[in-house]
């Protein structure tokens, strides 16, 4: 989708984000190994390893789908991901 970019005056592309924030591997995952607990408690033996993440979607005006990509990436590497415990993963689609 094409908008117009009232600051800049020139026509950019609307993009979407979808981003998978999940604990490192290596580090204890304490709600997951609760909700791991609690399919046990509930005969769900089948059940393990749980690890629980957040999932985001946000929108970004950009000129193009390199440019809305770094930005989201920009964005995770700040702010919606902490990278000492956490890594990122995302997908970059126009915005329909």
């Amino acid at each position: 989708m094409l908008c117009f970019s009232h600051d800049k005056k020139k026509i950019e592309m609307k993009f979407t984000a979808s981003i998978k924030v999940m604990p490192n591997k290596n580090l204890l995952d304490p709600q997951g190994k609760a909700v791991t607990m609690s399919m046990k408690n509930l005969n769900l033996n089948e059940v393990d390893n749980v690890r629980i993440g957040k999932h985001i979607t946000l929108e970004v005006e950009a000129k193009d789908k390199e440019a809305a990509t770094s930005k989201i990436d920009e964005a995770c590497k700040k702010l919606l991901a902490n990278p000492i415990m956490e890594s990122y993963e995302f997908e970059v689609a126009e915005y329909q």
